[in-house]
């Protein structure tokens, strides 16, 4: 039987470059699950290696800081059973952006979750936000941070540089409906889930053409958990304490979102 993952893997990441990419050292991703087996989480950590990301008001770099986050999210979601849990990276390496689509792809993902700090020229904006793909922005500081979360892959080798418009487009065609409905939906909860815990951004479900968002069958968000621009975004995301409330109101969100999308019918249950 051909599945969709297998009809629109290849596409996704443009012409041959899922077969050319193959994991750098640090990703995480696991082996193929045993049938039966529980979901698979990907975390993405933003940047890293030669990429810092942003860098903040008093130097702290954005990769640190989406590391630490995605590893204690990781901690968080492992420890109630429930689901298979990888990182994209697992230390300090750069891996391109459709590189970390290709791991997601690879592993059969079940959600994809790309974690950032980003900064913007107003130093005054912070709180987090939620992001998914879209063909448009929707507000010109998205695009100015969807060029700035894209251009990551100006540290990246000839073979992932450069992508013809044409191909972009056809790429962003290729979301089906299901996909784009399913991110929709963890974005809402997402939101939902920092309401009164974690500083918000004004209008924080937002969408844009980010590439680490590409995966054509992967329900897909960008969460950026505040701004380096910002010291008092960037003093609470160096602390421990709220990075775990980040990862908290995350973790939340991932339960919820599994269990609207559990189907109606008995069948296995997860372990948890």
């Amino acid at each position: 039987m051909i599945t969709r993952r297998a009809l629109l893997g290849p596409l996704v990441l443009g012409p041959g470059l899922a077969a050319r990419f193959v994991l750098p050292a640090g990703a995480t991703a696991p082996p193929p699950p045993p049938r039966g087996a529980p979901p698979l989480v990907v975390l993405d950590p933003g940047h890293g290696g030669k990429d810092p990301g942003a860098i903040g008001v008093s130097g702290t770099y954005e990769k640190h800081v989406a590391l630490a986050a995605a590893e204690e999210l990781r901690r968080q979601l492992a420890a109630g059973g429930r689901y298979r849990v990888a990182l994209t990276r697992g230390h300090d390496v750069f891996i391109p952006l459709e590189g970390r689509v290709a791991i997601a792809e690879q592993q059969g993902a079940a959600l994809f979750i790309s974690m950032h700090a980003d900064a913007l020229s107003d130093r005054s904006v912070r709180g987090a936000s939620v992001y998914t793909l879209a063909a448009a922005a929707s507000d010109a500081q998205t695009a100015a941070l969807a060029r700035r979360e894209n251009a990551a892959d100006r540290f990246a080798g000839p073979e992932f540089r450069n992508t013809p418009p044409a191909v972009a487009k056809i790429l962003a065609s290729l979301v089906r409906q299901e996909t784009r409905a399913g991110s929709a939906r963890l974005a809402h909860r997402m939101v939902g889930s920092f309401a009164g815990d974690v500083p918000l951004l004004d209008n924080p479900a937002r969408h844009a053409g980010f590439v680490v968002l590409k995966a054509a069958d992967i329900p897909s968000v960008l969460v950026e958990m505040g701004f380096m621009s910002n010291p008092g975004d960037e003093a609470a995301l160096r602390q421990a304490a709220h990075r775990a409330e980040v990862a908290a109101a995350m973790r939340r969100a991932i339960d919820a979102w599994f269990a609207q999308a559990a189907p109606t019918a008995p069948g296995p249950r997860l372990a948890g």
